[in-house]
């Protein structure tokens, strides 16, 4: 390790290096060596930029573009030796670039600070993870429109307060977590666009006397524009926020989702059947099929929210501009950024394997009274009872056939004219699970018809 005595990145003021605890709590090199390509395009860029301008000569910046990207390649290739001592990716890359060029390696930092060099590689890392989330919620997206597609008309039961409500079709079960994952991709693709603002050029907290072209930089960097206040610009990390706050929504999406894959596939249910690739067995229990990934995928979901909660709690009391306590913004970002790729692949992989069982989905959609609702609006379309009575005689023959033992199309026209004696054969047509749902014909209902017109549209929009 490089003695701290002879950490010269600071210049003179310091006579001697932080002892062992406060080279602890300062550096960040071990967490934030991950925004290494990040921190060379940035620099890169502000290299390029300074030459263009005058403020540096070509040669120097020549020679800074070769040695970053001999630094770059070192890292990729696990050869470059990071320095505690020399606390953050900063410095780490400045110091070897020195070793390698000399002189010109020191007029790198001309008119920026760490302040808005951290600033811009953070934004950049996590751009790249809301890019990579892109993709990843396109592949799931294009799964469960998949799944929906073969089972647009297959019956299930449709649960609240999981109990028994009505029949749906699968299709229209897989079409609600589209849409749900499509408001997450939705903001994502927002938040990028907020954050796409470059605070390369902000310095240390008020901009530079310097004559930059920060539009230049910010353009190199992929950026829309550079951001508009200095002070803003280098303490700001709403984009960390929002990408954390994004993630943790659709974090909670893939963990409902999850939490069905559990119950869907228990030998109560028998709704799905998951394969060896997405299952484990039982130490002691031969016949058991555990759905462990969805039940790692549940409990990851929890980082993603603690992350969350904790850099909020850091930003809630800083006043402007940087503080070091945003040193710790990282950490749990790169860690929720981790967990929510994973589980997206994960998730994508278990919708692609997982086999719908028909015959399972459709005994239980025709179990539970499921068509109660059914009658009761049989009742006020055919007979022209007001719903409230309408509900209370199907009521009564929901108890009716609960005493027997039966479901509702079990009952006899007698039976059912016990409670109403104007009901009619014409009453079993709706009884049945395949009628109630080809029925449910309105805009975005479960009705077949109206499931693959939601999915034309969405394979649409997926393209």
């Amino acid at each position: 390790m490089t003695d701290t005595s002879s950490n010269q990145m600071w210049g003179g003021r310091f006579a001697s290096g932080p002892d062992a605890i406060m080279e602890a709590i300062n550096a960040s090199i071990g967490f934030d060596r991950r925004m290494a390509a990040q921190d060379i395009a940035g620099s890169r860029a502000h290299a390029a930029m300074l030459a263009a301008q005058g403020v540096i000569t070509d040669s120097d910046a020549d020679a800074i573009r070769k040695g970053l990207l001999t630094v770059l390649s070192e890292i990729q290739e696990g050869r470059f030796e990071f320095s505690t001592a020399l606390e953050d990716i900063h410095m780490n890359v400045e110091a070897r670039l020195k070793a390698l060029i000399g002189e010109p390696a020191g007029r790198l930092h001309t008119a920026r600070s760490r302040n808005d060099q951290v600033a811009t590689d953070f934004k950049l890392w996590v751009r790249d993870q809301i890019d990579a989330a892109d993709v990843g919620l396109t592949a799931l997206l294009h799964a469960l429109v998949e799944q929906a597609e073969a089972g647009a008309d297959w019956v299930m039961p449709g649960f609240t307060h999981l109990q028994t409500a009505q029949p749906v079709t699968w299709g229209h079960h897989m079409m609600a977590y589209v849409e749900m994952l499509g408001r997450d991709l939705s903001r994502f693709r927002d938040a990028r666009a907020r954050m796409n603002e470059c605070p390369l050029g902000a310095a240390a907290l008020a901009g530079t006397s310097f004559d930059i072209d920060r539009d230049a930089t910010a353009q190199m960097l992929g950026f829309d524009r550079p951001s508009a206040n200095s002070l803003d610009a280098v303490s700001d990390r709403d984009f960390a926020l929002e990408f954390l706050s994004v993630s943790s929504i659709c974090a909670m999406h893939l963990s409902r989702l999850a939490e069905e894959l559990v119950i869907w596939s228990s030998a109560q249910f028998r709704f799905v059947s998951m394969s060896d690739k997405w299952s484990t067995g039982s130490s002691i229990m031969p016949q058991k099929r555990n759905p462990d990934a969805a039940e790692l995928l549940r409990a990851k979901i929890g980082r993603i929210f603690g992350a969350n909660v904790a850099l909020m709690t850091v930003m809630k009391g800083l006043p402007l501009a940087y503080s070091k306590d945003m040193q710790e913004d990282k950490e749990q970002v790169f860690d929720a950024a981790d967990s929510l790729l994973l589980a997206l692949a994960a998730m994508a992989g278990m919708v692609g394997d997982m086999q719908a069982n028909r015959d399972a989905l459709a005994a239980a959609a025709g179990s539970g009274f499921s068509t109660a609702t059914d009658l009761a609006d049989w009742l006020v379309r055919t007979l022209n009872l007001p719903f409230r009575d309408a509900h209370h005689v199907t009521g009564t023959l929901v108890a009716k056939a609960e005493a027997r033992g039966c479901d509702l199309p079990d009952l006899t026209l007698e039976e059912l004219q016990e409670a109403h004696p104007d009901i009619t054969m014409a009453v079993f047509d709706v009884l049945g699970v395949d009628n109630s749902v080809a029925s449910r014909t309105s805009y975005g209902g479960t009705a077949p018809a109206q499931v693959r017109a939601q999915i034309s549209r969405w394979k649409e929009m997926l393209k």
